[in-house]
């Protein structure tokens, strides 16, 4: 079966999503979230992605970035997948692929739909009934994006700074959209991601549709 070609746009940010074979774990203790984040700061440096939001759940990654070339997202996620995957065989003395195939990903259009695609990924373990509020849950983003907490992984997106004129501003606007309502923006996510599409305003996935990844 042929691959589904990737939409791309130099620097545009780019939802990706990285699941376990047949949903099955791929994170199994604390050990295996930080070696896997240790590995993710190292390649998004490597190859030029900014990360501005992820949470690692215990069977599937949620990253959001942004990058120059669709080549440099490839090489970081490859990269990373085979060594975390060598990792975890040989830590857990198991055989057998870990992920399901190659990662999915959407482009996102930043005005519409980049906080909405923030709050949706640090959201994840509210949703999946793990947490009662995000800033519990210790593999994240959002005790950076929200709290002020230093992660070295995290570069804000441009749109982040413009919501306020300080940092205690602007973690305080950032908190706030976690009481809006996700359900438009949550469908949107999932449906362009699980086909490598584009999410955002009608001309803007019209646009990027004709181009070529």
């Amino acid at each position: 079966m042929a691959r589904v070609q990737r939409l791309f746009l130099p620097g545009m940010p780019l939802h990706v999503v990285q699941r376990g074979a047949d949903r099955q774990a791929c994170f199994f203790d604390s050990a295996d979230f930080l070696w896997y984040l240790q590995q993710l700061l190292r390649h998004s440096r490597a190859q030029g992605c900014a990360l501005h939001a992820y949470v690692l759940m215990t069977n599937h990654v949620h990253l959001l970035l942004s990058a120059e070339s669709i080549s440099s997202v490839s090489r970081m996620m490859k990269a990373l997948a085979q060594e975390y995957a060598h990792y975890v065989n040989w830590r857990r003395h198991r055989t057998g692929p870990l992920w399901d195939g190659r990662y999915k990903s959407c482009v996102v259009q930043d005005v519409t739909y980049l906080l909405a695609c923030q709050r949706y990924i640090e959201l994840n373990p509210v949703r999946a009934g793990m947490v009662r509020y995000p800033g519990h849950y210790r593999w994240s983003s959002y005790r950076c994006n929200a709290e002020g907490r230093e992660d070295a992984l995290v570069q804000p997106h441009p749109l982040y700074f413009s919501m306020g004129k300080n940092q205690g501003e602007r973690r305080h606007a950032y908190a706030a959209l976690f009481h809006a309502d996700e359900e438009v923006a949550l469908q949107a996510l999932r449906a362009a991601s699980l086909g490598n599409g584009a999410v955002g305003s009608d001309e803007f996935v019209r646009e990027l549709q004709t181009r070529k990844a």
